[in-house]
């Protein structure tokens, strides 16, 4: 009988599965970023892809892409392409805008996935990527919880891409 109880709960569990609660409706996620400015030859703007990926590593939300219109490199923000870009070409013009130069830049998450429905609570991985031609690659990974409950993180910076602020509201 004692083996038989698990057995029950596991496929009542597969047939109604418990539901996760989605992010409050005020929750909101502001990134600073900053793209250093590089003195360098023959410099150019970086593409820079920003997206949300949950705890199964898929991605839940393309934040940010910013690619101008030469979709021939984008396989050189290579994290974001295989992740994502290279399975979903069709979708990209509807998530890119131009390159952006050096400085300070604040993008505001609204919580949403890409569908636009409310993300559940849960442990996510935010990763930015910069990639610049005749130039460096960096990619930062930060893994962060998503609730109930705000929080503020900075990253480290690198050579590509300044430090990165995360600003977690929920009220």
């Amino acid at each position: 009988m004692k083996v038989f109880i698990p057995l029950i709960l596991a496929a009542a569990t597969a047939i109604f599965p418990v539901s996760a609660n989605p992010l409050p409706e005020q929750a909101n996620m502001q990134i600073k970023l900053e793209l250093p400015e590089l003195d360098v030859p023959m410099y150019a703007r970086p593409y820079v892809a920003i997206w949300l990926e949950d705890s199964d590593r898929q991605v839940v939300r393309n934040i940010v892409l910013w690619t101008g219109n030469h979709t021939e490199w984008l396989k050189d923000i290579r994290s974001w392409w295989r992740k994502f870009g290279r399975y979903n070409s069709e979708n990209i013009d509807g998530i890119s805008s131009a390159t952006r130069g050096s400085g300070q830049y604040r993008i505001n998450w609204d919580g949403l996935d890409d569908n636009g429905e409310r993300v559940q609570q849960g442990n996510y991985t935010l990763f930015t990527e910069v990639v610049r031609e005749h130039g460096g690659r960096d990619l930062v990974r930060k893994a962060i919880v998503l609730g109930e409950e705000g929080f503020q993180i900075t990253t480290e910076p690198k050579a590509e891409i300044g430090a990165i602020e995360l600003n977690y509201q929920v009220n």
